[in-house]
């Protein structure tokens, strides 16, 4: 019996606890370009470049 090919992963879950850790601004550095994720006071989330 073959394995069952095609099947994607699931991806991981990240908490955005986690990755503000008490701030409202992170910075993510993706193919030598700078991104800023911020958490508004909404409670919304904004990337921007």
């Amino acid at each position: 019996m073959k394995p069952e090919t095609g099947t994607p992963a699931s991806p991981p879950v990240i908490r955005s606890d986690d990755l503000f850790k008490g701030c409202n601004e992170i910075l993510i550095q993706h193919n030598g370009v700078v991104y800023r994720l911020r958490l508004t006071a909404n409670d919304r989330l904004i990337l921007t470049k």
